[in-house]
């Protein structure tokens, strides 16, 4: 069984800039309903399927699996349920973690924050100075809700 142990932040500035080199993303959702999502994403010429449980005290179920490029891309195209996100996701190393940083593009455009994850839900960490208020709790930041609710549409 896999387990998804994630906390979300917002930015604190543009520190993070230069960091790391940023990958494209691509991603929409065949199913979003009650608390669960299937999930097909493109990072750069590859793609996978993951399947998420409801998020419960920054823990969720999580189970993905790589699928055929053409297969994702066909996916993306012609069975997702609502709009399709994508973003330049930067891998930046800070104190023994990976921070990604996602920069979203499109719809989302001016959208960017960071996820770090975890090995268990009380794990310690430090947070770098470009780092700001944490949103792992609000839903309007989960991308399955970005996907219907797109930040140019956000009342700010």
């Amino acid at each position: 069984m896999g387990v998804e142990i994630e906390r979300k932040f917002l930015m604190n500035g543009e520190g993070w800039r230069g960091l790391a080199e940023g990958v494209h993303y691509k991603q929409g959702y065949l199913n979003n309903t009650g608390g669960r999502t299937v999930r097909v994403r493109t990072i750069g010429d590859k793609a996978y399927l993951t399947i998420k449980g409801a998020t419960v005290n920054a823990s969720r179920l999580e189970y993905e699996y790589e699928i055929p490029f053409e297969d994702g891309c066909e996916m993306l195209e012609k069975l997702c349920v609502s709009s399709i996100v994508e973003k330049m996701r930067h891998k930046i190393p800070f104190e023994g973690f990976i921070w990604e940083v996602d920069e979203f593009l499109g719809e989302n455009s001016g959208l960017i924050f960071a996820e770090i994850e975890l090995e268990h839900a009380d794990q310690q960490f430090t947070t770098p100075p470009w780092i700001g208020k944490e949103v792992t709790d609000n839903p309007r930041y989960y991308n399955s809700n970005i996907s219907r609710t797109p930040y140019s549409l956000w009342e700010k």
